[in-house]
């Protein structure tokens, strides 16, 4: 029999998304995230699902903050980093890395991705050929270091590129045209990004998320992905620098872009 899996990208707030996925075949659906209760409520009624299975990435109050309103419509088992419980909503089950979350026979691997936070998750589906990765890995960029370091930033995205190259990333903020622009001005002359750039400026001018990208997309394009790279350390004359001082380089430029 086939599996049939759908995924809903439900904008939320000024620029969050958050993730309804649903199992047709054994009719359970998880939500990744829960930036507000109201447009996710929306789509559930929408669609005629129940809502079973809640995975928190990260303890962020754009990322939560609609988890108490949903669950009064939706009772739900909620997951979240075993790392980060004391900062999370009550959790029903902690996740670690390398753990296995299941959506029916559908099984996601939960990786540690700290950087954006302390105790950020991002969940693998190899079946699936998807990884959400909330604030962490996102369209030509990466979250902010807010509690993480630079070095352990630049090891949760080399985890990222270890994965297929035509993995699907559904990422937790609609940031594609700022970030392409930021792309843009460190390497101008990338003719896969300049491409990337057009077709992302149309998309935002019809509202469509830049969500999801691919593993191979940002290889070829996202700077902090190719903070290794001789290329973009020629650009930004650091090239007798490590890597992880390339990424951190970056990451400073793009926190004041």
């Amino acid at each position: 029999m086939k599996v049939t899996i759908e995924i809903e990208t439900v904008p939320c707030l000024d620029d969050n998304y958050a993730y309804i996925i649903h199992h047709q075949n054994k009719n359970i659906t998880c939500l990744i995230d829960a930036p507000e209760a109201k447009p996710i409520i929306e789509i559930l009624d929408k669609r005629g699902w129940a809502l079973d299975k809640i995975v928190l990435t990260h303890h962020h109050s754009d990322h939560v903050a609609g988890i108490n309103e949903l669950l009064k419509h939706h009772p739900s088992v909620v997951f979240g980093a075993a790392a980060d419980v004391e900062r999370l909503p009550n959790l029903d089950q902690k996740l670690k890395e390398n753990d296995f979350f299941y959506l029916g026979n559908i099984k996601f691997l939960i990786m540690d991705v700290s950087g954006h936070t302390i105790g950020h998750i991002a969940l693998y589906s190899k079946e699936m050929g998807v990884v959400f990765t909330g604030d962490s890995l996102m369209t030509l960029g990466c979250g902010r270091l807010f509690e993480g370091s630079p070095e352990l930033m630049w090891k949760t995205l080399i985890k990222f590129t270890q994965l297929p190259p035509d993995t699907l990333i559904y990422s937790g903020h609609e940031y594609g045209e700022k970030n392409a622009s930021f792309a843009i001005s460190i390497d101008p002359n990338n003719e896969k990004l300049r491409k990337r750039f057009s077709s992302i400026k149309e998309l935002r001018s019809k509202n469509i998320p830049t969500v999801p990208s691919t593993i191979k997309n940002e290889l070829e394009t996202n700077p902090f992905l190719r903070a290794g790279n001789s290329e973009i350390k020629k650009l930004l004359n650091m090239t007798q620098y490590e890597d992880q001082k390339v990424f951190a380089e970056l990451r400073d430029r793009r926190n004041d872009f």
